[in-house]
């Protein structure tokens, strides 16, 4: 993930510089949705780990409630 992460702001920068060719912006696009796409797994993997202690004293799991716990 950090080498997507350097190869995605190398690309920024060169967009600002000079601008990007069809490929790279191709590319650069890419990236920015593997990034995002990592990124919304990790929170969701986070959330699903979260349990709350409700009012009446049940545990409930954050992503059994909200329906995002995913099936292994």
């Amino acid at each position: 993930m950090e080498i997507n992460i350097q190869r995605i702001n190398e690309l920024a920068r060169k967009a600002k510089a000079e601008g990007l060719t069809p490929a790279e912006k191709e590319e650069q696009q890419k990236l920015r949705r593997e990034y995002i796409a990592a990124v919304k797994m990790n929170l969701r993997t986070q959330l699903d780990n979260i349990d709350m202690q409700e009012k009446d004293g049940t545990i409930v799991n954050l992503g059994e409630r909200y329906g995002s716990k995913r099936k292994h």
